[in-house]
């Protein structure tokens, strides 16, 4: 019999060394340090030298020990609930040979069990949600099928938002796409840059997906992004695995669509166009009667002799003639001069402008009058499809009285085609109208004056 009980003798020797070493031995010392602090002869020592007390005082101790873990036990062993959204969903099906549609991307999972559990499940975060399709068939007709979580603690519970879908798998198919470019960041590009070519290496490729989705395929572009630090100057640039992306007739683009390339590149060409220009001084307002614009200046400079450089496509600069600027010079002219400090904004279509700001400097002096008469009325901005013809030939002419210093107005004769006479038609539809003449100059110095009225006849036919 004695060697039956040994273990167990042996097991309560341990447990009995285990409590005097963890309770009764600290807490006698705290009762030695407290008697020393108190000294000897008080009631409480007497109370602490009874033989059971250190007893009592360590079962006391020990219980209260007990309900502190016991509790810490519970809270980790009471069942709790967490969510864990926007989980990733795997399909598992032949992609060589078919299209699944209807799936969505994520799903939330909302796990039920023991916080310890729960608390372990979250630190592993391998939390798959997989669709099986490996028994299904291409339909048209779609199927309801139930979403499963690989548990990575098996004595979870858990519930999927959403648990089914409704899933249509259709047969892919592919078909041959002509490919373009289209230019992404323009704006980011240095706007001393224009693009001049771009160059794929491929003009066709290979789509694949279900009939319908490549039947929605408008056109398929490769985004060429200018937003790149290389492009600093100009010259020739090679671009590897161009990204394609397929667009509908909406421009939206087409998803669940693959586009079959092998590393299609693109040869960017970047070039700088510039051009000079004239900055042309516009005036508003009126100056004071007897005064006109002798002399301007910009920057300091003459006016006739000062241009300022444009950058953009060669296309749009070669069109600009002048960079326009617009000053009021109402009740200007006795104070012999008057400086102004402008902006200079970029015409449509420029990228970028030499001189962004200038400083203007208008010379007064006494004004003088000439009439000429200009031959020849012009129309501008006629519909389209329509033509305009003035009503009678001998609105042809028009009579301008012109305004400045002596020095400018005498070398204006009627031979001068620097004054053009003109009817805006903007906005007009086919009739017979009465149209003010309007007329300009490209000296900015001077003031031209026409009081005229001309009928013009707007029509589908043509012109005489």
């Amino acid at each position: 019999m004695s060697k039956k009980f040994r273990p167990l003798k042996k097991a309560g020797r341990g447990l009995y060394n285990l409590v005097d070493k963890l309770i009764v031995t600290p807490i006698s010392t705290v009762v030695y340090h407290i008697q020393n602090k108190i000294g000897k002869g008080n009631k409480i020592e007497k109370i602490l030298n009874r033989p059971n007390v250190l007893l009592y005082l360590s079962l006391a101790f020990a219980i209260v020990l007990f309900f502190f873990v016991d509790s810490r036990a519970m809270t980790y062993a009471n069942t709790d609930a967490e969510v864990l959204p926007n989980q990733p969903v795997k399909v598992v099906y032949n992609s060589s040979a078919y299209v699944v549609e209807g799936i969505p991307d994520t799903v939330d999972i909302t796990l039920i069990g023991k916080k310890s559990e729960l608390y372990l499940a979250r630190q592993l975060g391998n939390n798959e949600v997989v669709v099986d399709l490996t028994d299904y068939e291409a339909s048209d007709t779609p199927v309801k099928v139930k979403m499963t979580y690989n548990k990575t603690i098996s004595s979870l519970n858990y519930k999927l938002d959403p648990s089914y879908v409704m899933v249509t798998i259709k047969k892919k198919v592919s078909a041959i796409k002509n490919v373009s470019y289209d230019l992404m960041n323009q704006d980011l590009l240095d706007p001393q840059l224009s693009v001049k070519s771009v160059e794929l290496s491929k003009s066709e490729v290979v789509v694949k997906g279900a009939q319908d989705t490549l039947d929605s395929i408008a056109s398929v572009k490769a985004l060429i992004n200018l937003n790149n630090s290389e492009y600093k100057k100009a010259g020739t640039y090679n671009i590897d695995n161009v990204q394609l992306v397929a667009y509908d007739s909406n421009g939206h683009i087409v998803d669940n669509v693959e586009i079959v390339s092998t590393n299609i590149s693109a040869t960017l060409v970047l070039d700088s166009y510039s051009k000079k220009v004239p900055v042309k001084v516009l005036t508003t307002g009126e100056l004071v009667n007897g005064k006109a614009i002798s002399s301007i200046t910009i920057n300091g400079t003459n006016i006739d002799d000062y241009e300022t450089t444009i950058y953009g496509e060669q296309s749009v600069i070669d069109s600009i003639t002048s960079v326009p600027v617009t000053i009021d010079v109402t009740g200007q002219g006795n104070n012999g001069s008057k400086t102004y400090s402008v902006t200079i904004s970029k015409p449509s279509g420029v990228r970028s402008i030499a001189d962004q700001t200038a400083t203007i400097q208008l010379n007064f002096g006494e004004a003088k009058q000439k009439t000429i008469t200009v031959k020849g009325i012009l129309t501008r901005n006629v519909p389209n499809g329509l033509v305009a013809n003035l009503a009678s030939r001998e609105d042809m002419d028009v009579e301008v009285q012109i305004i400045g210093v002596d020095e400018l107005i005498n070398n204006i004769n009627e031979d001068n085609n620097s004054i053009v006479a003109y009817v805006d038609l903007t906005g007009y539809t086919t009739g017979n109208y009465n149209v003010t003449v309007k007329v300009e100059g490209n000296d900015s110095r001077l003031q031209y004056v026409v009081t005229k009225n001309v009928n013009v006849v707007l029509s589908n036919g043509k012109s005489n």
